[in-house]
């Protein structure tokens, strides 16, 4: 497998998942990018560490996914199986508690877990959905 500063001096200004629009940063739609910016840093193609959140809605059922790159050598060589996709619990303590472990305990991507956490609050707050004021139509004198 090459080196990862090699395959990032492939990709970077090359790749069909960069989607460019005027007055904004170059920004990047592959699987494992945190920010979906077309940096090495977040590159979910070129990193031997990956991380990714994502929320996933099939149907009514909505779901955070936690993307990780596989630690067989066997699936690097394979871009079906490379990533893999765990699902993240959405309750505030034990989401969280969740996240931290994957990404402090078994991930070791600790420069990265401030804006793990901060893009998991944005998904679970999207997920909210806004009530209704039901105003009475009685008019008060």
């Amino acid at each position: 497998m090459a080196s990862a500063d090699l395959l990032w001096q492939c990709v970077k200004k090359s790749s069909s998942f960069i989607r460019t629009s005027k007055n904004a940063p170059r920004m990047t739609a592959e699987p494992g990018n945190l920010c979906g910016v077309n940096s090495f840093k977040f590159s979910g193609l070129a990193n031997t560490k990956v991380l990714g959140l994502d929320a996933k809605i099939v149907g009514k059922k909505e779901t955070i996914i936690l993307t990780t790159k596989s630690k067989k050598a066997s699936r690097a060589l394979r871009p079906g199986s490379m990533l893999q996709q765990t699902g993240i619990k959405k309750g505030p303590k034990k989401g969280i508690a969740q996240l931290k472990k994957a990404i402090e305990a078994n991930f070791n991507r600790r420069d990265l877990a401030a804006l793990a956490l901060t893009k998991y609050n944005k998904i679970r707050q999207s997920f909210k959905k806004n009530k209704v004021a039901v105003k009475s139509r009685r008019s008060k004198k």
